[in-house]
């Protein structure tokens, strides 16, 4: 009984999130990934948006110097960035830049989501790149 409703859940999870997968990847949609797949769409896709496609011209700042919102998919550089960097940079926002880089509007999560939540977002972002970009972000270094 357990595991039909689990199995209910899953499909309509992945029906209504409908998130892109890799083409390799299993059928399978975790609990996890569910998690941060929420958290992202209510706490990030507003600006960084719903398919992770990031705002248009993210590469040109905004009329006031501040950086647009990147994209979290493989065109953006977001895989540029082990997970340590991610995460401090999520808890941090746009206050983790010196004066000398620039501004960004991102806010701090710090006091809103935790370190569980903020990686199950991560996973989520990185559930959608290609093996290839997989295996490039984990060469990344901590610093």
């Amino acid at each position: 009984m357990w595991g039909g409703l689990l199995l209910l859940v899953m499909v309509a999870a992945a029906l209504i999130f409908r998130s892109p997968l890799p083409q390799d990847s299993p059928s399978f949609i975790s609990p996890e990934l569910v998690e941060g797949k929420t958290l992202y769409d209510a706490h990030c896709a507003a600006c960084h948006g719903f398919n992770l496609e990031g705002q248009a011209d993210w590469q040109q700042p905004n009329p006031d110097g501040s950086f647009r919102a990147p994209p979290h998919d493989e065109t953006g550089h977001t895989w540029h960035h082990n997970d340590a960097y991610l995460l401090e940079a999520t808890r941090l926002g746009g206050e983790r830049l010196p004066a000398n880089i620039g501004v960004s509007a991102m806010p701090a999560y710090k006091n809103v989501l935790g370190d569980e939540q903020i990686m199950a977002i991560l996973e989520y972002i990185k559930s959608t790149w290609p093996n290839e970009i997989l295996e490039a972000q984990q060469r990344i270094p901590n610093r």
